[in-house]
């Protein structure tokens, strides 16, 4: 997975640990010097990627005005992100537990990092770790994750999709819900399924195997269940917006 934390967490992390028991000060200017670096390599890949884009002639440039990393892994890293960057929206979007370990299981990937994936125990600790953290970072940092239901943003994309906008206090781009039409390529596995749009199709999809998939159930325990509530401020969920 391809982020702008890649290679750099051991220094982050050193230089926190080098600084945590001196001077308040040089802790802070550590802190700094390391999110402007982050940045810095954000603004590197954005000048990339935008040099390789085909453009309309005659479209001005534009430059970004917030960057998102959306690593997979980065429930690990919300402690640095928090401290990096305090005022960064971190949004956890999580789907229901059995369709999320399905949908990693029935997937062919490439030998390498993402072997866990094809074995049930394997699949099972990690999103056990990964629902460990996540109660957490809840815990020491109440309120700083905001939390979106995948099932919510299916069912109402349009409303979903300005709540995020409203949060990062961006203005509201109606290009936003057509993100399936666009023309830049897509190198991961969702290569096909972003250009369909949203679809409900997949939605408890692992019920179909329930029978086979059954010593999975088993081994998530009692995470299989995620009560877990869309926490946007400005978002209300279809069912309370036609009962208002």
């Amino acid at each position: 997975e391809d982020s702008v934390f890649n290679g750099r967490l051991e220094k982050i992390r050193d230089a926190i640990v080098r600084e945590s028991g001196g001077e308040k000060a040089k802790l802070a200017k550590a802190i700094k010097e390391l999110a402007l670096e982050v940045v810095d390599g954000m603004k590197q890949r954005w000048e990339v990627i935008d040099s390789n884009t085909e453009h309309e002639e005659g479209t001005p440039k534009k430059e970004p005005k917030r960057f998102a990393d959306k690593m997979l892994t980065n429930y690990n890293n919300i402690g640095f992100i928090h401290l990096l960057f305090p005022k960064a929206l971190i949004l956890h979007v999580a789907r229901e537990p059995m369709d999320t370990v399905f949908s990693a299981f029935k997937h062919d990937f490439p030998p390498g990092t993402l072997d866990y994936t094809s074995d049930f125990h394997s699949l099972a600790d990690l999103y056990h770790a990964y629902r460990t953290i996540m109660r957490h970072w809840d815990k020491v940092l109440p309120g700083r994750v905001t939390h979106v239901r995948y099932e919510d943003m299916v069912h109402d994309m349009p409303g979903m999709a300005r709540a995020i906008i409203d949060a990062t206090k961006l203005a509201w781009d109606p290009d936003v819900l057509k993100f399936h039409e666009k023309k830049q390529a897509v190198n991961t596995l969702s290569t096909t399924q972003v250009r369909k749009g949203v679809y409900k199709h997949s939605l408890k999809s692992w019920t179909k195997y329930e029978t086979q998939l059954q010593p999975l159930v088993e081994l998530l325990g009692s995470d299989v269940k995620y009560d877990l509530k869309t926490t946007l401020p400005s978002y209300k969920p279809k069912s309370e917006t036609a009962e208002s």
